[in-house]
C-alpha cells in the first residue's frame, strides 16, 4: 500500500552530536503573499515530530514554510549565546511541486551554523 504525500522533518543538534529534542516548529503555508499558520509542533527524544506535519488531501503543491526556533531549544540546552543570538528563528521556504510525494525536510543545527536539505 501506497503512503499518501506527506511533509515531515527533523532536527539534529551537530555540536552536541544528538538529536534536538523538545524544538518548537511552526509550519505555514504561503500564498499570493499571505501567510497562514498550519500547525505547530515539538520535536520528540528523537528529535523528529510524532506525525507528519501535513499528508493526504491537505497537502498540496504550493510554497511552505517551516519555522526553526532554535534561539529558544539552544538555550535550554545551555549553549553559551550572545545577545541577540546569532540564529535564533529559522524560517526555511521551500516549494512542493508533487503533493502525492515524500517531502523531507531536516536541520541541521548548531548556534552558528544550520543546513537543510531534501530528504527520504
Amino acid at each position: 500500500m501506497t503512503k499518501p504525500g506527506r511533509l515531515t522533518t527533523h532536527v539534529l543538534d551537530t555540536a552536541l552530536g544528538k538529536p534536538a529534542a523538545g524544538l518548537t516548529i511552526d509550519l505555514f503555508w504561503l500564498e499570493h503573499g499571505d501567510r497562514q499558520w498550519i500547525t505547530t509542533v515539538k520535536t520528540n527524544a528523537d528529535g523528529r515530530v510524532d506525525a507528519p506535519l501535513v499528508e493526504g488531501v491537505g497537502f498540496m503543491a504550493g510554497t511552505y514554510e517551516l519555522v526553526f526556533h532554535a534561539g529558544d531549544y539552544l538555550r535550554e540546552t545551555g549553549a553559551d549565546l550572545p545577545d541577540p543570538a546569532f540564529l535564533d528563528v529559522i524560517p526555511l521556504r521551500f516549494g512542493i511541486a508533487d503533493p502525492s510525494s515524500h517531502y523531507h525536510v531536516p536541520l541541521l543545527l548548531s548556534a552558528y551554523g544550520y543546513s537543510t536539505y531534501r530528504g527520504s
